[in-house]
């Protein structure tokens, strides 16, 4: 389906293509299913929980691609788009245990999206083929 497929210990030289990963998006769907029972506005729960169906779709759809140059984004085998890791200046999982938020920034602009991939295996790759990207803080002159 997707090119090269997730592999238990891949060689850093080659693509990994990362497997959906549900928590997130059932989360959402089971709050927002859950605030029906509550006394307040419907149209919040239906909000919320439209939007966790958008996500679950979405992990259905979407495939993250490590290659040894480039994240690539997939959807339905078609390429959305690719984020060379030369223009990459930071990145971070952010609450990375409970469904959580990918960030990275490159030269041109910041990017945050939901962990819809197996959030051990993302950061496995990304410390694999980005490193830290934590630069030492400077030492302030002294006076």
């Amino acid at each position: 389906m997707y090119p090269n497929s997730q592999r238990k210990n891949p060689d850093p030289s080659e693509s990994v293509t990362l497997k959906p990963f549900f928590r997130l998006p059932v989360l959402i769907t089971a709050l927002g299913l859950t605030l029906i029972l509550f006394p307040i506005n419907h149209w919040i729960s239906i909000v919320i929980s439209v939007f966790g169906l958008f996500l679950l779709i979405q992990s259905c759809i979407l495939r993250l691609e490590f290659t040894p140059n480039d994240l690539i984004v997939w959807q339905l085998n078609r390429e959305l788009r690719r984020f060379p890791f030369k223009d990459w200046l930071a990145w971070r999982l952010l609450l990375p245990s409970l469904p959580g938020i990918f960030y990275f920034r490159e030269e041109a602009s910041p990017h945050l999206l939901p962990i819809l991939f197996d959030p051990k295996t993302l950061e496995y790759q990304l410390r694999q083929k980005v490193g830290s990207l934590e630069a030492p803080k400077k030492e302030l002159p002294k006076s």
